[in-house]
């Protein structure tokens, strides 16, 4: 770990108790870890907005397996991508609804046209891509 550096921050009264509030509820010790959490949340999400810089998430999918062709297509998607797919999670919610999980990996751009390719066939009832970082550079 590096060297910490102590910093002083002004915030609104009423702003520091409802932030104050919420690290509770998520179980925070310390605002510190709280502030270095929001921190690092920003510096993920600007590395992600960026097309090329390397990226992991999630594409989760919601799906009627009986609509026709759905399994096949979303297959067929998914061997399209094979190299940014690491693996995949099929569960069967009930009688006709399946849930997907895929893990994914690779440039920004391509991570989001696998998603948007996924979630925008027709048949998938909600689609969620979530990106985040390999951790690489994050303190």
């Amino acid at each position: 770990m590096s060297e910490l550096s102590r910093i002083g921050v002004a915030i609104d009264s009423d702003l520091l108790g409802k932030f104050d509030e919420l690290i509770e509820k998520r179980g925070y010790t310390n605002r510190s870890e709280a502030f270095r959490d929001l921190i690092r949340d920003r510096l993920v999400h600007q590395d992600w907005e960026s097309p090329d810089r390397q990226v992991v998430g999630t594409v989760t999918l919601v799906y009627d397996h009986h609509v026709r062709m759905l399994s096949e297509k979303l297959t067929d998607l998914q061997h399209d991508f094979h190299r940014s797919i690491l693996s995949t999670l099929h569960v069967h919610l009930d009688h006709d609804n399946c849930l997907e999980v895929l893990v994914v990996r690779g440039k920004a751009a391509v991570v989001k046209k696998i998603s948007d390719a996924l979630i925008s066939t027709k048949g998938v009832k909600h689609g969620q891509l979530t990106i985040t970082t390999s951790g690489a550079g994050l303190a």
